[in-house]
């Protein structure tokens, strides 16, 4: 399949894809040719003619110098695209709720000032690096797919191929969150004291810088050995392996605090609920292991190994587990970490009252005020507020 560059001066006679050839923007008066697709396995070729009208019909006709029937070959579609649209609805819509889940569970996490501390910093910032990964994952599949001539004739220009890279950096960065939020929880259980703030900015360096060195390699990799489409490629597997040891990397050492942190919790549960019921043991330890899997995206270990370069069913089944975890993930973290947290609904219950009992003083007849200080004994907004619950232990999980 012939490459062509859709920028070149204003051209008579637009390129467009045919189903079977690519031609490239030409000039009136110029005949092209292109041979038969190899896949055909045929020597023919197929000429236009670029005329004021535009594009001539393709001459010989194209089922008889490539020996094809056109219109079966048109209208059959492949098991293996016609899956695709369905796959790509599918992480859309997961991807969709995820930004929203996750601009919200940011908004919270903000406007709320007692929910300011370390802890949330960085769940904020695992929060943005979802939202980026989905919104740039939205512009590459705008870029790649919005015409068949820039999707089967390669004609993608540099500001593709720079949403393609940064695309790749969200997603590395992504990982790299997950490895921080690993290393605090882990250092939380494990370490009696250490200093959050100066544990957070050394977070900040790891979790967006770390992912510059690396996309940064894999572009001048890209750049310099496989510089093709819209680098969307895997041609070479070594440069493929630039992103992939990281993200293999990272995930092993999460696994490794995951483990690490079952042990210890596993141990504290023992040592205070002695002679407590067994069943809540476990219960409580379910509950655990269920929101590290979750923020850790352990479940990457499943396909993390195995070969991209399969086909088939295999292909398909590998391609949309993988696509509606990672598309939901987002979702589950600010579902576990925000909306289900303890303390953030305590706090958001708190300021609805309080609301509630701001607008029920503002709105309160003149009358009522009468007889309240004729009583002597008057009613104050600490009286009127609703007994607090107990207070509600704070843990990890």
């Amino acid at each position: 399949m012939r490459e062509f560059n859709l920028s070149e001066i204003q051209p008579d006679c637009l390129g467009f894809w045919d189903y079977l050839n690519c031609w490239p923007p030409s000039h009136i008066g110029q005949t092209v040719s292109q041979p038969c697709p190899a896949f055909l396995k045929t020597l023919g070729r197929i000429y236009r003619n670029c005329t004021e009208q535009g594009w001539s019909d393709a001459f010989p006709p194209q089922e008889l110098a490539c020996e094809i029937d056109i219109n079966d070959y048109i209208t059959e579609t492949p098991q293996f695209h016609s899956y695709l649209p369905y796959v790509k609805a599918m992480y859309t819509a997961g991807y969709g709720i995820s930004v929203i889940s996750l601009v919200f569970a940011i908004a919270i996490l903000t406007l709320f000032p007692k929910l300011h501390c370390t802890r949330n910093y960085i769940h904020i910032q695992l929060f943005l690096s979802f939202i980026l990964r989905a919104a740039f994952i939205f512009i590459k599949d705008s870029v790649l797919f919005s015409s068949e001539v820039m999707y089967h004739c390669d004609a993608y220009s540099l500001p593709c191929k720079l949403v393609f890279l940064v695309s790749n950096y969200c997603i590395m960065a992504n990982y790299s969150w997950l490895l921080v939020e690993g290393h605090y929880l882990h250092t939380l259980v494990s370490v009696s004291f250490f200093s959050e703030r100066k544990y957070f900015w050394c977070y900040i360096v790891l979790g967006w810088g770390t992912a510059v060195v690396i996309v940064g390699a894999w572009g001048l990799a890209k750049y310099f050995y496989e510089n093709e489409g819209c680098w969307e490629t895997r041609g070479s597997d070594w440069i493929w392996w630039i992103l992939r040891v990281p993200v293999l990397l990272f995930i092993v050492v999460n696994l490794f605090f995951f483990l690490n942190i079952i042990r210890i919790l596993v141990g504290k549960l023992r040592m205070s609920d002695v002679h407590g019921n067994e069943f809540n043991q476990y219960k409580r330890l379910a509950k655990s292991t269920f929101l590290l899997v979750a923020l850790f995206g352990l479940y990457y270990i499943l396909f993390a190994f195995l070969p991209h370069k399969v086909d088939g069913l295999l292909y398909i089944t590998w391609n949309i587990t993988e696509l509606a975890l990672a598309s939901t993930q987002g979702f589950v973290v600010a579902v576990l970490y925000c909306f289900l947290n303890g303390e953030v609904q305590y706090e958001i219950q708190r300021k609805w009252r309080r609301w509630r009992l701001k607008r029920s003083v503002n709105g309160a007849p003149t009358l009522h005020h009468g007889s309240i200080s004729q009583s002597g004994c008057p009613l104050t907004q600490v009286s009127l507020l609703p007994r607090s619950p107990a207070s509600q232990q704070l843990s990890l999980v």
